[in-house]
C-alpha cells in the first residue's frame, strides 16, 4: 500500500492516521519517509492508531531550524489532535525530538520505543556535500545507514538526492544535524522515567552500540534488545525482528 496517498493536511499540519486504538506515534529521521514504517503500520495498524507527522524539516525559518523548534511543533502537533496515553516512537533524529518533547510534556506519554536514536552521540550524516551531484558518491554516503549496501535502492538514492540537490533543503539538513549535536541530553536523561525500550541494530555506524549502552545505562525504566546484522534503520532493514521485539515488550510489559 501507497501511504502516501492517505497522508492528511490540516493546517500547518501533515500525517498519517491509520487504524483504531491507543495511539502510536512514530517520528522520522533526517531523511525519514512513510516507506521506512510500512511494515510496521502493516503489523501494528489493526491494533493501534498508527500516527505519523510529518515534520517540516525543510520548512521551517533556517535560525529556527532544529531540534527544539521540531519538538515544539510536535507539541501543538499532540494538543491539536488531543492524543494521550501515547506511544511514542522515534527513530534517529525522531527518537532525538522524541525525548525532547517528553521533558517538556510528559503527562501525554505512555512510554517511548527509540531505535539508532541521536540525543548523546552520533555521526553526523556529513558536514558537507562536496560532490553531491555524484550519485555514486551519495550511494556510498546513504549505504552507511544500513549493514546490507543493497538497501540502497536506486529509488531511496532518488529521494535522498533530490533534497540534497536543493540548496535551501540541504541547509537545513546540516542545520539539524548541527542542533542534534548540539543539543546533547546526558544530563537530562535520568527525568525520563516512562518505560523505554531500546531496539538497536549491532552494526549501526551512525549511533554505534555504545551510545545504545548508554542510553540504556542513563534511562531508568529500559530495556535494550539488539538486532543482528543491522544498523541505524532497524525497522527497515529487519523489520520481522523489530516488530516480533517491539510486540513482545509491548505485551510483557503492559499485557498489550
Amino acid at each position: 500500500m501507497n501511504y502516501k496517498d492517505c497522508i492528511k493536511k490540516e493546517g500547518e499540519f501533515e500525517y498519517l492516521e491509520i487504524g483504531e486504538g491507543r495511539p502510536l506515534v512514530v517520528l522520522h529521521g533526517l531523511f525519514g519517509a512513510l516507506s521506512n514504517f510500512s511494515d510496521l503500520i502493516n503489523d501494528f495498524s489493526g491494533k493501534y492508531k498508527i500516527v505519523v507527522p510529518i515534520m517540516p524539516l525543510y520548512s521551517l525559518p533556517l535560525l529556527e531550524t532544529g531540534v527544539k523548534t521540531l519538538s515544539k511543533y510536535i507539541e501543538r502537533f499532540m494538543e491539536y489532535k488531543n492524543y494521550t496515553d501515547v506511544i511514542l516512537l522515534g527513530n534517529s533524529l525522531g527518537g532525538h525530538v522524541a525525548m525532547v518533547y517528553y521533558l517538556n510534556k510528559p503527562n501525554r506519554i505512555h512510554s517511548l520505543i527509540l531505535t539508532g536514536s541521536s540525543g548523546l552521540y552520533e555521526n553526523a550524516f556529513g558536514g558537507s556535500f562536496p560532490r553531491r551531484e555524484d550519485k555514486e558518491y551519495l550511494r556510498k554516503k546513504v549505504a552507511v545507514t544500513f549493514y546490507d549496501p543493497a538497501m540502497v535502492t536506486d529509488e531511496l538514492l532518488e529521494e535522498v538526492h533530490e533534497i540534497i540537490k536543493d540548496r535551501n533543503k540541504l541547509i537545513r539538513v546540516l542545520a539539524i544535524a548541527k542542533s542534534a549535536i548540539r543539543h546533547n541530553l546526558a544530563n537530562e536523561i535520568s527525568k525520563i522515567t516512562v518505560p523505554t525500550c531500546l531496539i538497536w541494530g549491532k552494526d549501526d555506524k551512525i549511533t554505534p552500540p555504545e551510545v545504545a549502552e548508554d542510553f540504556h545505562r542513563m534511562l531508568p525504566d529500559s530495556e535494550l534488545f539488539w538486532i543482528d546484522k543491522c544498523a541505524h534503520a532497524p525497522m527497515m532493514e529487519r523489520p520481522a525482528e523489530f516488530n516480533t521485539i517491539l510486540k513482545n515488550w509491548l505485551h510483557k510489559k503492559f499485557g498489550f
